[in-house]
């Protein structure tokens, strides 16, 4: 089964580490929801309601670390989106 990525935005370093599982909270915007890595410690970026998140727990599979800040990818146990 193919699993779905997700990438948060991490504001610390050292917040969370390659192959911890994690717990996710949904929240509602007027358009999209958006995801929260319990508790609180990276958020995902806006995402359209027809590419809601079904699994509510994941892996971390990667952080990076650009100009911008810190990149968590979690994998979930769900269908990868078109």
């Amino acid at each position: 089964m193919d699993m779905r990525r997700v990438q948060f935005k991490m504001e610390r370093p050292g917040l969370l580490s390659v192959g911890q599982e994690i717990t996710v909270t949904e929240g509602l915007l007027p358009s999209n929801y958006y995801y929260t890595i319990d508790p609180s410690l990276a958020m995902s970026g806006n995402i359209p309601f027809t590419e809601r998140l079904v699994s509510q727990k994941g892996v971390i599979v990667d952080i990076t670390e650009n100009p911008r800040g810190f990149y968590v990818t979690a994998e979930f146990d769900e269908p990868e989106v078109i």
